[in-house]
């Protein structure tokens, strides 16, 4: 069984391949973006609780040198909005909100890079596969209709033609998993952004009491 399977993915590579090639490109692309994405992660991958309790207590002593010192430390994207986020405290209070935003998205946008592809792969190679099994049936029907062939002919070829389903339905299934995975990865880093901008908003707020009620 093993054998005859892999007999007919090696002749579906060979003969379809209008369809075997983009699913083959799609699933090179899809490696690709998967361990870029896993290494890019794991490499920005922080310790935000230990982290936002220091940094939490520098504010509270009103030192932000301290502060943005603790955070070009810390590293990795949450480490550079954070220091940015200090730098904003220090010299844009007023206009902090907008200006933190700002920062966020430039970095979302490094933390979401390339996940299109992959979100693009899961809805496009099933139709690859299907168009591959599509064009199969329609040569093997050919094929039959020229040679008279029996039901045996007709049952082996459509079997081979629906190999390039089953391969666009796997390929589609990995990036279709792994833009998920990345998706909410990306949601973790950006909730980590806002409990930043909810210290920094509180650190504000209370340095405006204060100076109200020095005044």
């Amino acid at each position: 069984m093993e054998s005859k399977f892999l007999t007919y993915f090696i002749d579906f590579m060979m003969q379809d391949w209008f369809a075997s090639i983009p699913i083959t490109l799609c699933s090179v692309a899809t490696l690709a973006v998967t361990v870029e994405r896993y290494l890019y992660y794991q490499q920005n991958r922080r310790d935000v609780t230990a982290f936002i309790h220091q940094l939490q207590r520098e504010l509270e002593n009103n030192n932000l040198q301290k502060a943005q010192q603790t955070c070009s430390r810390l590293g990795g994207v949450i480490g550079e909005v954070a220091e940015e986020g200090v730098r904003l405290l220090a010299e844009q209070k007023e206009d902090f909100s907008k200006a933190f935003d700002i920062t966020v998205g430039l970095v979302s946008r490094k933390l979401e890079k390339h996940l299109a592809i992959l979100g693009t792969i899961g809805a496009t190679c099933p139709f690859l596969g299907l168009f591959g099994t599509v064009v199969g049936v329609v040569f093997t029907l050919d094929e039959l209709g020229a040679s008279g062939g029996g039901t045996q002919t007709v049952v082996i070829g459509v079997a081979k033609a629906l190999i390039a389903t089953g391969y666009g339905l796997i390929v589609s299934i990995l990036a279709v998993v792994f833009n998920n995975w990345y998706t909410n990865t990306v949601k973790r880093f950006n909730d980590d952004f806002q409990l930043l901008k909810l210290l920094f908003l509180s650190f504000a707020a209370s340095e405006d009491k204060e100076g109200s009620y020095t005044r």
